[in-house]
């Protein structure tokens, strides 16, 4: 078996020294989150690297919504569940027919738009979160969960169209060349050909406009306003109001929310590297 060069060794250690700091700084907020998740509230801030009596109660206590912060909580589940889902089908449904137009029908200016839609990101979503009420205001849909997804889809599409652009260019222009010698139109072209050859990008866009409005609160909290209608994520919020705070019902709620996305996360993992950075091609 060959010996590893002193290079080789080199370069992993200096792997393990950025590694290392990187997985703690990550890992250590989330093991503090499940420690307050099972530990009783007298013992929650006792210093322990696990609580002496670990219970599931707080689990419980969220699950049957007994305590008055948690009086909407799978009404709220429920509301993030649509407004996420929501969010990634529309930006999915927008995001591929404009990078489709310019991409493969080059319609005249769309590149143009498209990198006039980038630019708006040089500007921060929280500087827009103002107009955007104000937008929402004119238009009577505030507190309706229609103007947090339209929200949502607008912060997401123009990244989600500049990688569908970038995926589509690396298809061969002979397939489309092909399919319109026989006899197929724009549309089919989209269906048939397009869209099959795009599926990796169409999932990792899908899950990154999805977990984009899981996540969101300042919008959240601004276009929505009643206890049933908001997202989790505002409720969650609300466990901050108070002087005493039940830290252990905050992080097991916490807990609960942040698996769906996790779970996600993890099965379509490969689709997320693949479809965000080398694009979708097939060999």
């Amino acid at each position: 078996m060959k010996m590893p060069s002193l290079r080789d060794v080199g370069t992993e250690a200096k792997l393990l020294l950025i590694g290392i700091p990187v997985f703690l700084w990550s890992v250590i907020p989330v093991y503090h989150m499940v420690l307050f998740a099972i530990s009783p509230k007298d013992s929650a801030f006792q210093g322990h690297l696990f609580p002496e009596h670990p219970t599931t109660r707080n689990f419980m206590t969220v699950f049957k919504q007994q305590h008055h912060y948690l009086d909407h909580f799978w009404e709220q589940m429920l509301n993030s569940t649509i407004i996420a889902v929501s969010t990634g089908v529309l930006t999915l449904l927008v995001a591929t027919f404009a990078a489709f137009a310019i991409s493969r029908l080059k319609v005249k200016g769309g590149s143009t738009v498209m990198n006039l839609a980038l630019f708006t990101y040089f500007i921060p979503a929280a500087f827009l979160a103002v107009p955007m009420y104000r937008t929402m205001g004119l238009y009577g849909l505030l507190n309706h969960q229609i103007a947090l997804i339209l929200a949502m889809v607008t912060l997401a599409s123009p990244y989600a169209i500049w990688v569908f652009k970038q995926a589509s260019d690396k298809l061969p222009v002979e397939l489309d060349e092909a399919a319109y010698i026989d006899g197929a139109s724009p549309l089919q072209l989209f269906r048939l050909v397009y869209v099959p050859l795009m599926l990796p990008s169409l999932v990792a866009v899908g899950i990154y406009a999805l977990l984009l409005a899981w996540n969101e609160y300042l919008y959240a909290f601004l276009l929505l306003s009643k206890d049933s209608d908001v997202t989790l994520g505002v409720g969650l919020g609300n466990f901050l109001s108070a002087d005493d705070s039940p830290w252990e019902l905050l992080m097991a709620t916490g807990l609960v929310y942040a698996l769906p996305p996790a779970a996600i996360y993890y099965t379509f993992r490969k689709y997320m590297v693949s479809g965000l950075t080398a694009g979708a091609t097939k060999g």
